[in-house]
């Protein structure tokens, strides 16, 4: 199966809800890690960003194609990439 059907909607990694791992609140914004399990035993990059904006709680998903032999090296790395995120983009991720 593709790695584009696996990230857009299709095939049956799609379906498995996000299970977070480890959390951490970067600069206001409330980061969940929750590595994606891949085939051969390998982790994708992935994290769901939430923030309360105007009385509303926004959320984000950030997953990248970054894959990782170990699901611990794939928690500290969505940690630091959702760092550089929100360091650059802000408020404006959520919108």
């Amino acid at each position: 199966m593709s790695i584009l059907k696996k990230l857009f909607g299709g095939g049956n990694g799609a379906a498995r809800p996000l299970k977070a791992v480890a959390e951490q609140v970067i600069d206001g914004v409330k980061v969940e890690a929750a590595p994606i399990a891949e085939d051969g035993g390998q982790f994708r990059l992935c994290a769901l960003l939430s923030k309360e904006i105007g009385g509303e709680v926004k959320t984000h998903k950030l997953i990248r194609a970054d894959v990782f032999s170990s699901q611990d090296d794939a928690v500290e790395a969505a940690f630091r990439k959702a760092k550089r995120v929100i360091e650059e983009q802000g408020d404006a991720l959520f919108r």
